[in-house]
């Protein structure tokens, strides 16, 4: 019996069809991870602004929903221009890697939702990312790129960190 090869074209053509797929499956991943910390820290200001009950059992419906609007409407504006470009900053993906970055991506944060457990959306795409270049060479992931971008998570905790102390003191020294 013989077996026909299949020419690299129809692969690309089926794994960009297939990314469509993964891609929905990333997006929504995304939103159920991204959304959920939203809607925490809506829920702490009104506890803390004493517009919601420290005791109740869940956020009201209507945070619930402006969460996930704000979710929605934010990241449909930003994403095809923007993952695709440090994507390709990182490393050179063909149709298949995309389609196994996106898939274990949202794999990660479909699994980390369901536990309860915030993770960084980028970090997770990134990592696939950088995995994916990895295991074709690797020399073909960019790590210079990808060590500017491990600094910037650094700098942006330790900054968002500092806001934080500056805030809380300013608060209790002028509240």
């Amino acid at each position: 019996m013989d077996v026909l090869p299949t020419l690299p074209s129809k692969v690309d053509r089926r794994f960009r069809r297939l990314q469509l797929l993964s891609a929905g499956l990333y997006s929504l991943g995304h939103g159920g991870n991204d959304a959920q910390k939203t809607i925490g820290i809506i829920w702490m200001l009104l506890i803390a602004s004493g517009y919601a009950s420290a005791t109740a059992d869940a956020p009201p419906v209507w945070v619930i929903g402006c969460a996930i609007c704000l979710w929605v409407s934010a990241r449909c504006s930003a994403a095809g221009a923007s993952c695709g470009q440090w994507a390709r900053k990182i490393t050179k993906l063909k149709p298949v890697g995309g389609f196994c970055a996106e898939t274990g991506g949202a794999l990660t944060l479909l699994m980390a939702s369901f536990l309860d457990i915030p993770v960084s959306t980028t970090h997770t795409i990134t990592g696939a990312i950088v995995g994916i270049g990895a295991t074709q060479k690797f020399s073909a992931v960019r790590w210079g790129v990808a060590g500017n971008i491990v600094w910037a998570w650094i700098l942006t905790i330790s900054a968002s960190a500092a806001l934080a102390a500056v805030g809380w003191w300013l608060g209790h020294r002028f509240l």
